[in-house]
């Protein structure tokens, strides 16, 4: 990514990570992939582009448009972060279906952008502060969103809100035109590729190791519990 973003002059830094997030409020279950056919969600982004190759119509609003658009039925469901931030917009009171996982953004990144000429006239010390800054923040969002979430998300229980695991099928058929989508994207665009080439070896590694380690741990400890 360092690579791309000096094409535009620009230095980039991982500044803030709210972990994985939520697939999303629903005003009405949804459990087939033929149930998304014609379903009105706010999502943008690639999660908006595969949603809407499983048939939904896909809208994108600002924040403070979101719940009226719930309320009025204008939209039937929508994504936005997690327990947390989700029950201070108070989506459980227009919509009473909680999705997930939140497959488009399992652990989304926030940067810290710096115009490359201003941050090579920064003496060595004070680009050392920037990137020491930039990691704490990284990591002080995931620790306060990973102490936040639970409290929420008993609160969002106690209010009514029920919990829906995506099925597998959705889940299947998400991943199957995401990835279509990856390689449409790919062929059309070299520096998309080159980012999804390495994206993938990374993945292809890391999949190895945390198979054995967190995902196996965690099957343990929560498996059949979702």
């Amino acid at each position: 990514m360092r690579k791309v973003f000096s094409d535009f002059n620009i230095v980039n830094f991982p500044a803030g990570n709210t972990g994985a997030q939520m697939g999303g409020w629903f005003r009405k279950e949804v459990n087939t992939a033929e149930d998304l056919k014609g379903l009105k969600m706010r999502i943008p982004g690639l999660g908006g582009k595969v949603m809407s190759r499983l048939g939904a119509t896909v809208q994108v609003l600002a924040g403070g448009d979101i719940y009226p658009a719930l309320e009025r039925g204008v939209i039937d469901a929508t994504e936005w972060v997690g327990p947390y931030d989700d029950e201070k917009m108070g989506f459980h009171k227009v919509a009473k279906y909680f999705y997930y996982p939140g497959w488009w953004e399992p652990a989304p990144t926030l940067s810290l952008y710096v115009n490359q000429k201003a941050w090579d006239s920064l003496p060595k010390e004070y680009q050392e502060i920037v990137s020491t800054a930039a990691a704490q923040a990284n990591l002080q969002m995931m620790v306060d969103y990973d102490a936040k979430n639970p409290a929420a998300l008993k609160s969002l229980a106690g209010k009514g809100v029920e919990l829906r695991k995506y099925s597998d099928e959705i889940l299947s058929a998400a991943k199957q035109e995401a990835n279509a989508l990856y390689a449409e994207l790919a062929a059309s665009d070299p520096v998309y590729k080159s980012i999804l080439d390495q994206w993938s070896q990374f993945k292809g590694d890391s999949d190895k190791w945390f198979g054995t380690s967190e995902t196996a741990y965690a099957e343990f400890v929560f498996g059949g519990k979702g």
